[in-house]
């Protein structure tokens, strides 16, 4: 009897490291977010959910760019700190990016103070800070300026990231992103760095286009989601709020919705959103089409290959968005 206690605790004092090693949670996913924050709405959505699925995602920093539209890169920059503060975030760094394009810019890059430095800079240093066989994501959700100036700027940190921009109606011509800063795009195209792909598709549910809500969704299931902080935070339209989700609400209070029935499409989440579950669109590896003009053109045989998202699973996304305003996590660095 004695020896088949002593046979059980030791098959006990076994297992339990087994069991211990089963249960930790997987690592999260370095990422930075580049936002063109102050666009429209889809962005800050995209940055909310990063940035309250901090179990998922382990956020080094935000950095922004300016497009067409919301101003320059300070009104980016301060729509950023607001969702920032509402998601009761601390200690992630924010920094300003390019207002120019990489195009004007790039022939600056030795000037002390150039256009972007700050975001450049910092997207480098992270970049390089990270162990070896682990690459940063870069989450690029506007123009691909930022992210193409520091892969000029320091061309090594292709081995050490991974970008997954959300662009492109590929293979149909156009898109906002796009046509924000097509030579940054055509750089990264002809660099050999992981780059992956989020396509738009205006008008197609193939796309992100896809990934639609309602206004009745977004009272009924966005209000009153997310961390409640302490001190309001004054709203780009006025209003003062102490959540993400009402200052949701108040955001799609404020444009314009579209289609039958009317509708209002969150593009840029569904780049977060294949980053925490791939199973929630699906991917394609190909040769790295050459965008010639505002055309796409297959290279057929192409050895730099990229990755293209697609069809993707709208009611998970939102699901899983509402769960995450529900029961939020929120990000640390």
């Amino acid at each position: 009897m004695l020896t088949i206690r002593v046979l059980a605790l030791a098959a006990a004092v076994f297992l339990l490291p087994v069991a211990m090693l089963a249960a930790q949670p997987a690592p999260r996913i370095p990422v930075i977010v580049d936002t063109d924050a102050n666009n429209e709405l889809d962005d800050q959505h995209a940055l909310a959910y990063v940035l309250l699925n901090g179990d998922t995602f382990r956020v080094e920093g935000v950095t922004v760019n300016a497009t067409r539209g919301g101003g320059d890169v300070r009104g980016h920059y301060e729509e950023a700190r607001r969702v920032m503060a509402l998601c009761g975030v601390a200690g992630i760094p924010l920094h300003a990016g390019a207002n120019g394009s990489f195009e004007a810019i790039r022939p600056t890059m030795r000037q002390p103070d150039f256009d972007g430095k700050a975001a450049v800079d910092f997207i480098i240093a992270r970049a390089e800070a990270q162990p070896a066989g682990t690459r940063l994501v870069l989450l690029p959700i506007g123009k691909l300026t930022n992210i193409a100036l520091a892969l000029a700027r320091s061309p090594g940190i292709a081995k050490k990231v991974r970008i997954v921009w959300l662009g492109s109606n590929y293979p149909a011509p156009g898109e906002y992103n796009q046509d924000n800063d097509p030579e940054s795009l055509r750089y990264v195209l002809s660099v050999e760095v992981p780059f992956e792909m989020v396509v738009v598709r205006y008008g197609t549910p193939s796309g992100t286009d896809g990934i639609r809500v309602t206004p009745d969704e977004v009272k009924a299931t966005f209000a009153g989601g997310g961390p409640r902080v302490g001190t309001p935070v004054m709203g780009r339209h006025g209003e003062a709020f102490t959540t993400f989700g009402d200052y949701s609400v108040n955001l799609f209070a404020h444009i314009k919705f579209d289609r039958t029935p009317p509708s209002r499409a969150l593009y840029d989440v569904g780049a977060a959103a294949i980053l925490k579950n791939p199973a929630w669109a699906t991917s394609r590896r190909q040769g790295a089409p050459a965008l010639v003009g505002t055309q796409w053109e297959d290279r057929v045989g192409n050895t730099r290959m990229i990755t293209i998202w697609e069809n993707f699973n709208r009611d998970a996304i939102v699901a899983d968005f509402v769960r995450t305003l529900q029961s939020p996590v929120v990000a640390r660095p």
